[in-house]
């Protein structure tokens, strides 16, 4: 005897995963958004909050760069200009890292920009407005830890001032010290997205990440979470190097550096290529995921220019293929195309990513059964011939297509091709292709 649900509990059931879905399309069909690291330690240009954590200099030291810190030059319009030319939808900037230096006016602590710095003013609200003209979306990452605060629990690596549980009270007045931070930033600047950092430090129940999440959306119901709450965000954050498989998680962004560091380091030289940036993007939209490109501005507020010129490369290559970027989702395994690939969001077109000149012009396509209605080259709109090999009336192997692509249409970095199918996308899922005729 079959069991009927009521429709009010079926609604119940169904609606928290609608809800979900509802509020992440707008990251899902992002693709790339641009981090900014941007505190004390683009002063002196050494690795941020970590310099003095791993013992490199003092604390004391690491703090003197708070006379250097003056933001003389800082354009946040002009920021946000070359963030939205770039071609991405959301940005992310550090208003606290963990050595406690706030960008924004706020009332806790005694370690911020307008107070305690030779900047003498806020400089995360006129950011926070800039990308709000835009029509960007604004995501504001937050340290967790403060390992410049006393009543903190860690202070190095190699001090720690106190544990939780020999001294409970003090926890708690941290805890009303960051919770403070966090509702400051919620209500004035009611970020879309929060970039958490620092959680390995304590458990969720210590950290009371249901009370953080809770208060942050308080007011703003559709609000996101990064995963780094202990694994009880939205979203999951690899770091520095695009997963090998594609994760399990439906929703992921890879976060990384254009050199090898957040902040700005004036020693650092070792800056990735355009091409090799776009390598990552196109990796990240094949497998379903977003970039989060990092840029660390210098202590005067100014980027520095193979930073610039690194967005400005992307910019001109969004720009051409957006349709073949936003919005997409994963493409398909890797047996059917030798190269990365996206679907539309119906399913119904193919995007094919072609990196090198293909030796003899074609591209390969195996076991895709839908008829391919039509194949052009994105950004350019020139059609594309097609063959297809190795195919019987009689079997249902859909067999070989190559399609040829003119030496005339390849792109500088990635030249894409679309294919518009019969209808959602159909794999030949047997576990052979051949064809066998006694």
């Amino acid at each position: 005897m079959r069991k009927i649900i009521p429709l009010f509990i079926l609604i119940f059931l169904v609606a928290p995963r609608v809800q979900a879905q509802s509020k992440m399309e707008w990251f899902q069909d992002a693709k790339l958004g641009i981090f900014i690291h941007w505190g004390l330690y683009s002063v002196e240009g050494i690795s941020e909050s970590w310099a003095f954590y791993n013992g490199y200099l003092s604390h004391e030291d690491y703090l003197q760069q708070r006379n250097g810190f003056g933001a003389e030059n800082y354009d946040p319009q002009a920021w946000v200009e070359l963030i939205a030319a770039s071609g991405a939808k959301y940005t992310v900037i550090t208003s606290k890292h963990h050595e406690g230096f706030a960008l924004w006016d706020t009332k806790y602590g005694n370690l911020n920009a307008v107070e305690h710095a030779k900047a003498k003013r806020d400089v995360l609200t006129p950011f926070v407005n800039a990308v709000r003209d835009k029509g960007l979306q604004l995501g504001l990452y937050f340290s967790l830890p403060d390992w410049s605060h006393l009543n903190y629990t860690h202070h190095t690596k190699d001090k720690k001032r106190y544990t939780i549980a020999n001294d409970p009270q003090r926890w708690k007045k941290y805890r009303k010290y960051m919770l403070g931070q966090l509702n400051e930033l919620s209500k004035k600047y009611s970020p879309n997205l929060w970039w958490f950092d620092g959680d390995w430090e304590h458990s969720a129940e210590e950290w009371g990440v249901e009370e953080i999440k809770t208060l942050l959306t308080k007011n703003s119901a559709n609000v996101i979470f990064n995963s780094r709450l202990n694994g009880k965000g939205d979203y999951d954050t690899p770091e520095i190097g695009v997963p090998v498989y594609r994760p399990k998680a439906p929703y992921w962004e890879l976060c990384v550096t254009m050199n090898d560091s957040w902040g700005y380091q004036k020693t650092d030289t070792n800056y990735k290529t355009s091409l090799q940036v776009m390598d990552l993007f196109v990796d990240c939209i094949s497998k379903g995921g977003n970039l989060l490109l990092d840029i660390g501005p210098k202590a005067d507020g100014t980027l520095p220019k193979e930073q610039q010129d690194l967005l400005k490369a992307l910019g001109q290559w969004t720009k051409k293929h957006g349709s073949a970027i936003y919005g997409t989702r994963k493409g398909i395994p890797y047996d059917h195309f030798y190269g990365p690939t996206a679907l539309s969001k119906d399913k119904k077109t193919l995007y094919l990513y072609v990196r090198d000149v293909p030796k003899d012009g074609k591209l390969v396509l195996k076991g895709i059964s839908n008829r391919i209605n039509v194949a052009y080259v994105v950004g350019e709109g020139s059609m594309l011939q097609k063959q297809t090999l190795c195919k019987v009336y009689w079997n249902k192997y859909p067999g070989i297509t190559y399609i040829e692509l003119p030496p005339e249409s390849i792109d500088p970095y990635y030249t894409v091709v679309a294919l518009k199918l019969d209808g959602e996308i159909d794999l030949f899922g047997s576990t052979t292709g051949a064809i066998e005729q006694n």
